[in-house]
């Protein structure tokens, strides 16, 4: 069973940035995608960046320009930089990764449990 440890989240004013991480903390063979999703109350939850093994990048229009994904093949971690953030990025973020545990085994969704960003104005 794969487990992910997020950390990172917190309060911030707007105009302010955090960094949220999430790691794999068992053995995994290979890991495809990773990226970052989020959640606000009363909303459905919604892709927020991820980013390919190869390092391609794919952006919500609502945070281009404002967060960056990244990736730690080697510690099987992903990163969000949120920069110039806004009380509207407020949510619970969930960090989705798509990998296999074994050569043979099916590529799987492994979500973290989720981290609250909230942003004051």
């Amino acid at each position: 069973q794969v487990q992910l440890v997020e950390s990172g989240g917190g309060l911030v004013q707007a105009g302010g940035s955090l960094r949220l991480s999430c790691a794999a903390s068992t053995s995994i063979f290979r890991l495809n995608v990773m990226g970052w999703h989020r959640q606000a109350p009363g909303s459905q939850r919604e892709l927020v960046a991820d980013i390919t093994r190869g390092g391609s990048t794919n952006y919500a229009d609502s945070v281009k320009g404002r967060f960056t994904i990244s990736r730690d093949n080697a510690k099987n971690t992903v990163y969000l930089q949120m920069n110039s953030l806004k009380p509207e990025d407020s949510a619970v973020y969930y960090c989705k990764l798509e990998g296999k545990t074994t050569p043979s085994s099916q590529n799987t969704d492994y979500w973290g449990q989720g981290t609250q960003v909230t942003v004051s104005s």
